[in-house]
């Protein structure tokens, strides 16, 4: 893939604004990713630990009709809320913990997220006012996790050792040094 340079951010014309504005956008590329794993792991871990007491969690019931779905009625919702409690809660440990513990949580988070979009098309009329384009607050629930497989891909593809770069022209350096590695594998 070949990739023209970045141009660099125009200058304002205040130099103590640009000195802040650098320092904070570094910041926020040294620190980001570990920010967004940690809000992850909280968000999973909250919500799995809410699963584990009947009738508190807003998404129990639609939830646990998905999994019967799922099962052709096999597992029933006293035997599926646990687990998924289970499996959120495993999900935010291991977004929490980080380290080996980063990858399993990853794919546990994708494979869990392809579930929780099966209510737009199991119950249409219970998660839209008007199908498909006016949803309503379960359906609001839903596709807000669009946001959550996207953020785990982006903690995901740092696992190992990738870095966001604030600067555009060590940025580009660094883009070109990965496509010739990538060119020089094939």
């Amino acid at each position: 893939m070949t990739r023209t340079p970045t141009a660099t951010a125009p200058q304002l014309p205040l130099p103590w604004w640009s000195a802040t504005e650098t320092r904070m956008v570094s910041w926020w590329a040294r620190h980001g990713i570990t920010l967004l794993r940690l809000a992850l792991g909280v968000v999973f871990f909250w919500f799995g630990v809410l699963k584990y007491f009947p009738g508190v969690s807003a998404a129990e019931a639609l939830a646990t009709r998905t999994i019967s779905v799922l099962t052709f009625g096999l597992v029933p919702p006293a035997v599926s809320l646990p687990i998924l409690a289970t499996w959120e809660c495993a999900i935010g440990l291991g977004l929490l913990l980080g380290g080996r513990f980063l990858r399993a949580a990853i794919l546990l988070l994708l494979a869990q997220m392809a579930g929780t979009f099966l209510p737009l098309a199991f119950f249409p009329h219970e998660t839209f006012r008007v199908v498909p384009f006016v949803p309503n607050l379960e359906g609001q629930y839903i596709i807000k996790n669009l946001v959550l497989v996207a953020a785990g891909l982006v903690v995901g593809a740092t696992q190992r050792g990738g870095r966001l770069i604030h600067d555009a022209r060590a940025a580009d350096t660094a883009l070109a040094a990965q496509e010739r590695r990538a060119k020089a594998r094939h």
